[in-house]
């Protein structure tokens, strides 16, 4: 990965084609050209006359190809066999019995009770 991020920096910085000595300059810079140079001579045996420019697009493509599935946002794992329509579920009404005189809710204690006097 270093050694191909150095190149694309070499191009971005105005240099078409790189060389060996660009692209170790490049990674010396960061101090990371220690154990690169077989990497980098066998990425420019690979990159020799291509376009920089039609390899990323080509890339690009590829990606969009690999695209996982995503599944709906209601959760239930997908829209099921061809043809077949999902009934909507029922939701069942829940009926809380909420005693406002209760202890149960402490929500004052973070954010005060604007009802008492003593805060």
């Amino acid at each position: 990965m270093k050694v191909i991020s150095a190149y694309l920096l070499a191009v971005l910085g105005g240099n078409k084609e790189p060389a060996f000595e660009d692209i170790k300059n490049i990674l010396g810079s960061v101090g990371a050209a220690d154990d690169s140079d077989e990497r980098i001579q066998l990425l420019l045996s690979q990159l020799k006359g291509k376009d920089l420019n039609e390899l990323i697009a080509c890339g690009r493509n590829k990606l969009f190809v690999c695209v996982p599935v995503v599944v709906n946002a209601i959760g239930d794992g997908g829209a099921g066999p061809a043809g077949s329509v999902a009934e909507p579920k029922k939701e069942e009404k829940v009926e809380e019995n909420i005693d406002e005189d209760s202890d149960d809710d402490w929500s004052d204690l973070y954010f005060g009770d604007p009802l008492r006097e003593d805060w």
